[in-house]
């Protein structure tokens, strides 16, 4: 293991401190390495959104972001302006990087983009008017990206309506169009209802290409499409979760050899003999079938590991997989270890990461995706950068 350091300290530190019980390793040199896999295949000409929503899915936003930027990233994408505002405060951005929200803003919110300097996405015409009234009142410039709901039903203006509000933001005197981008509903799959949205939002970028005589900036590609659709790659990509080291779809790995960024470990706190029969945990969903040794494990689910997990998953000690058993509650898990006498109080349980088991194996046995494992690690779990 390299030597690691938490945000707040820049000490030098071991796998554990001694007073934590459980522990988030996040590894920037994968980062850097499926960063590099990502450009790889996508191209020197196609600029990357680096996604770094939801504290960079549970990784640490600040410290993900600066590793992208020293490797050459400068487009980052958030959920909201709150994120976005997190972000700047916690991060100094290079002076040459941008930031997108996705969500589309509430009218009291504009002035917040403009005063913080963070890409707003438009909708539509009132969003749009809303965002020329606010800049015109201060004498601001507000970078704007208009989304085209091509199919995901969720955000963005229909195809049949792109056209005009294209044309309404490019008049306001005070908006500039920096980009056009829409959001892929199955992009692991590359044909079937992926070509229609690519059609129609080529359709709308085309058109309002030919008639502004401008040339804007275009994105479609999410991690699914990165590796699925090559034509969707346009002008830049919007990698998620193959940045953090999983694949679009936990049981179909792709073959990008991204690694993960993330471990998620706990420490043994406890281990006891048990006698045949014995019952485990809540509602006494498990029961020893011999003789044998259990042992306490310090997560549970309010750290991250989901209760949907209970007696599903496998947990690594040492160099063995066991099986978690009984009920995951609260603050712990229970792991049978047989006849193995070697697992001691104090020992290195890994939930998942590069060790193993993966966050997709625990994602299929759980029922989820991997996106949610990652996301829920919670903030009582120590990040650990190395």
């Amino acid at each position: 293991m390299t030597a690691a350091y938490e945000t707040n300290s820049s000490d030098k530190v071991g796998t554990f401190h001694e007073e934590h019980l459980s522990e988030a390793l996040v590894s920037l040199g994968n980062l850097r390495h499926n960063i590099e896999c990502i450009r790889e295949l996508t191209g020197k000409h196609c600029r990357i959104m680096g996604i770094v929503k939801a504290n960079a899915y549970g990784h640490g936003a600040p410290e993900v972001t600066a590793t992208l930027e020293s490797a050459g990233v400068r487009d980052f994408g958030v959920a909201n302006i709150q994120e976005a505002i997190e972000l700047r405060e916690r991060h100094r951005l290079r002076d040459d990087s941008r930031v997108l929200a996705f969500a589309a803003p509430l009218p009291q919110q504009v002035e917040l983009y403009l005063r913080h300097g963070v890409e707003i996405t438009i909708c539509d015409r009132a969003s749009a008017d809303a965002a020329s009234a606010v800049a015109s009142a201060t004498g601001g410039r507000l970078r704007v990206q208009v989304k085209v709901d091509t199919g995901m039903g969720r955000l963005g203006v229909s195809p049949e309506e792109a056209g005009s509000l294209l044309e309404a933001v490019e008049r306001a005197p005070n908006l500039e169009l920096t980009g056009i981008y829409t959001h892929f509903a199955e992009s692991h799959e590359p044909e079937g209802f992926t070509e229609v949205q690519l059609e129609r939002f080529l359709k709308v970028t085309g058109e309002h290409e030919m008639k502004s005589g401008n040339r804007v900036l275009k994105h479609a590609a999410n991690s699914g499409a990165i590796v699925s659709k090559p034509a969707a790659h346009l002008d830049m990509v919007r990698p998620g979760i193959l940045l953090y080291g999983c694949h679009p779809v936990d049981s179909r790995p792709t073959e990008l050899p991204v690694r993960p960024v993330m471990q998620f470990q706990a420490r043994v706190i406890f281990v006891k003999e048990v006698s045949a029969g014995t019952t485990i945990s809540y509602n006494r969903t498990w029961s020893a079938p011999s003789p044998g040794r259990i042992a306490t494990v310090s997560a549970g689910y309010a750290d991250g590991f989901h209760r949907t997990l209970s007696n599903r998953a496998k947990i690594l000690i040492g160099r063995h997989l066991y099986p978690q058993v009984g009920t995951v509650t609260m603050d712990q898990i229970m792991v049978d270890l047989g006849d193995d006498r070697t697992v001691q109080p104090g020992d290195t349980a890994v939930l998942f990461g590069w060790d193993g088991p993966s966050a997709g194996d625990q994602a299929l046995a759980a029922g989820t995706i991997s996106y949610e494992l990652l996301c829920s690690v919670s903030r009582r779990v120590r990040r650990v950068f190395v």
